[in-house]
């Protein structure tokens, strides 16, 4: 369940949205736009307005508590999606930005910091050069500083030496073993990465 709501009262819909095994319950502002990119052939999106399944009365301020967690508890008791609304193609997204070729290398940026200060770049597996999953080297400036060492898991880290690897949102990040990248690097959200192939 997702209420990052800016619209809360507004019209703006409530969305089921059915992505492989998951479910996602949120508002209809582009805030699933990640799930709609990586599940496009198992994504089925529904207008979640059968209000008999709604808290009522429903509050024009707090709909993540009349309106989001009331769907979300019905799904959890194997109620079918299909009687909370009908399916819609209309729904709100937003196109993630993507690498861009220039100068024989990737030219990514830094989408945020996560809460451990680690760097979520817009970089994917597949921007990556062959061999970097496997411990292969990788060519990464980010600010001043050089990222060299693609790793498994953060105990392959030295120190305070930034590393890359692949996290679990599918993005490449940047981090610091028993450290913070964001801290450690004095980089943020939004600053470039370049990726020489």
């Amino acid at each position: 369940m997702v209420v990052v709501d800016p619209g809360v009262g507004t019209e703006r819909r409530p969305i089921l949205v059915s992505a492989g095994n998951q479910y996602f319950v949120a508002p209809d502002n582009g805030v699933l736009s990640v799930i709609y990119e990586r599940e496009p052939e198992n994504l089925l999106v529904r207008h979640a307005n059968a209000e008999h399944y709604y808290f009522q009365p429903v509050s024009k301020t707090f709909h993540g508590r009349d309106i989001f967690a009331p769907v979300a508890a019905w799904l959890t008791k194997n109620w079918q999606p299909s009687s909370m609304g009908e399916e819609i193609q209309d729904y709100k997204r937003f196109a993630l930005p993507r690498p861009k070729e220039a100068e024989g290398a990737l030219k990514g940026v830094v989408l945020r910091t996560d809460s451990f200060g680690n760097l979520v770049t817009n970089f994917r597996q597949e921007d990556l050069p062959e061999g970097a999953l496997n411990g292969g080297a990788i060519n990464l400036q980010i600010g001043n500083q050089a990222v060299t060492r693609f790793v498994e898991t953060f105990a392959q880290g030295n120190g305070a030496e930034p590393f890359a690897y692949l996290g679990s949102s599918g993005f490449v990040e940047i981090g610091v073993n028993k450290g913070n990248a964001a801290r450690t690097l004095g980089l943020n959200r939004g600053m470039a990465v370049v990726l020489t192939k």
